[in-house]
């Protein structure tokens, strides 16, 4: 006698696809898929799929049992529609069983190749040449073998080639191709392609290699073969290795630490991993032949030249506005971060002649703008006996010789074009437009002020606004003669006309305002006036003031914000990418 076929019973209402469900008519299951997968369907005696739903519509485990259907076989259509399913259900459970196997297979067989590698001992042939120790950007072509060939016999030592070399450096990326082994190592100075071969690749360190390990390597410098790449056209061929400091692997590695898809913040947090990337790495380098072309074109005799020196950043009076002061307790008194040294170059002009510095300057306002850090490297200069126009031609000047050196430089300028392939150095005279005309420029362009209202004299360009007109004109701008209201007290008003300032902000595509300067009050009188307009208590400011009683002169001066300058040399999206630990609102760390 036949053996009754089982019964599996799904409510679709009240039913739960759960393990603890058995599928009864007292604990019925959900969904008929579900019931296929903990009772599966049998050639002979399989079970029964009964089904039912509630007459109106869904129900709560609690309704009446009155709007209920009768339990009734699983129909033809639905049967056929869940047998498809299933059949899916099976082949992706089998995919996973196999790659589940297939894992645990290549698991152990990787065991096993550590184990073996693990027994593979590698030591520096004592008949080989003493090694010297060479940068990893040293090029004497003397340490490399002219590969004419393809093996040993054709290399040509001639000319003191084939001399045995030692590097040490991180692993910037590595790769294995059959029985050799490719590394390339990074030093801070330059990038080595290194060949392993033989037992070389087959240790433990080799087979558990991790991106920055730092390792030290001897061998012989090569020229790669044709049609091959590598950096500089070279490679080392290994001969012997050491491991010096393994770096983090597996969940703690440091492309998964750093992901370029991480979050923003993540990235911060680890600006310290950061920095070792190719494009931020560069960015720094860019930064310091920049700062070295500045002080260089400072010293020259093109600017005219300016004697550099170091004011102090720990202060008790405000330049640019209180709202945006860091202060702090200076032994029982209240004291600032600057916000700008001007104050303090200014009063080196009657002795040392025109002054530049470089140093940090602090602001406290809460803006996350891309173009806004809470610390950054301000390069301040104030000139001595000079006119407004002056004061422009020296900026124009600066600025372009700056970039002219800095791109005179290989490296320099193969790293800024490798990070913004499309830079284009401006070409002077830089385009000169006064605020008035900017404002009807803004009107007819119909870009509204930060109301949404038409611009109007007497208006704070906003960011926006301003960044929006660079990118349509396309080229350096010197946006000058701002209101008197909207600038700081210590601008000299145009003599032409009272109400504005002689005063100017450098505008770059991409970037906007970079630098912002004006001559600066030479009387006595009207910088009084101007203390009393800002209410600020001329006291606290005795010794800027005394410039204008002792041999008062035209000057003038301005202040570039370095990152900016990088952010459109370098064609990058924020200010933070071009400091080394950016310093913005609610960021202090690392």
């Amino acid at each position: 006698m036949a053996t009754p076929s089982k019964k599996v019973y799904v409510d679709e209402d009240v039913g739960k696809d759960e393990p603890s469900t058995d599928g009864s008519e007292t604990s019925p299951y959900k969904t008929l898929l579900f019931a296929y997968i903990q009772h599966p369907p049998v050639q002979a005696d399989g079970p029964e799929y009964f089904t039912r739903k509630s007459e109106t519509g869904p129900i709560s485990e609690e309704g009446d049992p009155a709007t209920r259907k009768e339990w009734k076989p699983a129909t033809t259509s639905a049967t056929k529609k869940v047998t498809k399913l299933y059949e899916q259900h099976k082949k992706k459970l089998a995919k996973t069983d196999g790659l589940a196997i297939r894992e645990k297979e290549e698991k152990e067989k990787r065991q096993q190749a550590i184990q073996e590698a693990m027994k593979v001992k590698i030591t520096e042939d004592p008949k080989l040449p003493k090694a010297f120790k060479i940068r990893l950007d040293e090029k004497d072509p003397a340490l490399v073998n002219l590969r004419k060939g393809t093996s040993d016999k054709d290399v040509d030592y001639s000319e003191g080639r084939g001399s045995r070399v030692r590097v040490t450096g991180r692993v910037h990326r590595f790769r294995a191709q059959k029985d050799v082994l490719f590394i390339t190592l990074q030093d801070g100075y330059g990038l080595l392609q290194c060949v392993l071969t033989g037992d070389l690749t087959k240790t433990y360190d080799a087979l558990t290699l991790t991106q920055e390990t730092s390792m030290e390597m001897w061998g012989e410098m090569w020229e790669v073969p044709p049609k091959q790449h590598a950096p500089d056209d070279r490679e080392l061929h290994v001969d012997y290795y050491e491991v010096i400091g393994k770096a983090a692997g597996d969940k703690d590695a440091i492309t998964t630490r750093v992901a370029p898809d991480s979050d923003p913040q993540t990235l911060y947090d680890n600006r310290h991993l950061v920095l070792r990337g190719e494009n931020s790495s560069s960015v720094m380098k860019v930064r310091a032949a920049t700062l070295r072309a500045f002080r260089q074109v400072y010293e020259s005799e093109i600017t005219p030249s300016c004697l550099e020196v170091t004011p102090p950043c720990m202060v008790q009076t405000q330049v640019e506005g209180g709202a945006t002061l860091f202060e702090f307790n200076y032994y029982g008194e209240k004291a600032y971060l600057t916000q700008t040294s001007q104050l303090y170059l200014e009063t080196c002009l009657p002795s040392l002649g025109n002054v530049f510095c470089v140093a940090p300057s602090f602001r406290a306002e809460k803006s996350l703008t891309r173009r806004h850090l809470s610390e950054y490297t301000h390069i301040e200069a104030e000139l001595d006996f000079i006119t407004f126009d002056d004061l422009l031609t020296h900026l124009e000047l600066v600025m372009s010789k700056v970039i002219e050196i800095a791109l005179s430089d290989p490296k320099t300028k193969k790293a800024v074009y490798d990070l913004n392939p499309t830079f284009q150095v401006p070409e002077r005279p830089f385009m000169r437009m006064r605020y008035a005309d900017a404002i009807d420029w803004l009107r007819k362009h119909d870009i509204k002020n930060e109301e949404g209202q038409p611009h109007e004299f007497g208006d704070d360009i906003a960011e926006a606004a301003e960044r929006k007109m660079t990118d349509i004109i396309n080229r350096p701008i010197f946006l000058t003669h701002f209101p008197v209201a909207i600038k700081a007290f210590y601008m000299k008003k145009d003599p032409e006309d009272l109400r504005v300032t002689e005063s100017v902000d450098c505008l770059m595509p991409g970037v906007g305002e970079i630098v912002g300067g004006s001559m600066r009050m030479d009387d006595y009188e009207e910088l009084m006036a101007a203390y009393v307009r800002e209410g600020i208590d001329p006291k606290h400011y005795y010794w800027y003031t005394d410039q204008r009683k002792y041999g008062t002169s035209p000057h003038g001066g301005y202040g570039l914000g370095l990152e900016r300058f990088l952010a459109w040399m370098c064609g990058r999206y924020t200010v933070r990418e071009c400091c080394l630990y950016p310093r913005f609102t609610n960021r202090c760390t690392p």
